[in-house]
């Protein structure tokens, strides 16, 4: 089943099926594919982490790939198949296999022992292995927490637009909600710029509990300071608040710089905040 829109719903991230001598169990798919249909499941990602892709040859990942596809071909479900690897021609093999069985979509994460060092050298790596399947959809495979690549995703999919032609998205698999929600508006620069702004004035309306919606910025500014904020958290803060306006209204480009300049800013008020609270404290 060829995807013909961006994925929705619950997508299971199948285990890869094995024999007690440590070899593929090939023939356990069709009862896996079955139990996702009878549960109303109709996308399986395979061979990912869950799917144990590091610790398989490339041969067995290919003859993983190929039995799911099988398995699935004639059902409601849909088979997107990951072909992230440390070698890159080892993705690019994967993927033009997964094109040519009919693949719903192809995921890769980053190369993890030689990392990218900069989006830029990521997105050519990704665009590297996305040209093997030129008529399939690509995910990019963001976990952070094992491949220690940990890369503005919300900038990465500004600047692989023009790149990989077959971009649908990502496989957002991080704590960092902030960037999940920017990812969400990629592309639209108000809605990121919006969404930076709610997120500031959110958080410190947390650390005030209560709403900080229309106050002004010297309003905010002693709250903040009166509930215990430290002077260099608070113009941390209005700076960011100003680098949305600046945004807004003045043509600066939201991005990169914003998202780091609101995180820093958040992460200074948190702990100017929490210090004063634990003073306070018998």
């Amino acid at each position: 089943m060829k995807l013909e829109r961006l994925l929705t719903g619950l997508v299971a991230a199948v285990h890869s099926p094995f024999r007690t001598d440590g070899s593929l169990h090939l023939d356990a798919v069709e009862a896996q594919a079955a139990h996702l249909l009878s549960h109303g499941i109709r996308v399986a990602f395979v061979g990912g982490s869950t799917g144990e892709c590091h610790s398989l040859s490339l041969e067995e990942r290919s003859q993983l790939a190929r039995r799911w596809v099988e398995v699935a071909r004639g059902t409601a479900l849909g088979v997107v198949v990951h072909v992230g690897s440390n070698c890159l021609a080892d993705a690019r093999s994967l993927a033009a296999q997964a094109e040519g069985l009919g693949a719903a979509a192809v995921a890769a994460l980053s190369p993890s022992y030689f990392k990218p060092r900069d989006l830029d050298t990521l997105v050519a790596c990704c665009a590297d292995i996305a040209a093997a399947a030129p008529r399939t959809p690509f995910y990019f495979y963001d976990i952070p927490v094992l491949t220690g690549v940990s890369l503005p995703m919300p900038d990465f999919l500004e600047r692989a637009a023009s790149r990989i032609p077959t971009l649908a998205g990502l496989k957002f698999t991080s704590p960092d909600l902030l960037a999940y929600q920017l990812c969400l508006r990629a592309g639209d620069g108000a809605g990121f710029v919006a969404e930076v702004e709610r997120s500031l004035t959110g958080y410190a309306g947390d650390k005030l509990g209560r709403p900080v919606a229309g106050l002004t910025r010297g309003e905010l500014s002693a709250a903040l300071t009166a509930a215990g904020a430290s002077p260099p958290a608070v113009g941390a803060l209005v700076a960011a608040l100003d680098g949305c306006d600046a945004a807004r209204f003045g043509g600066a480009a939201p991005g990169e710089p914003l998202l780091t300049e609101a995180a820093e800013a958040m992460a200074q008020l948190e702990e100017s905040v929490g210090a004063a609270a634990g003073e306070r404290a018998p």
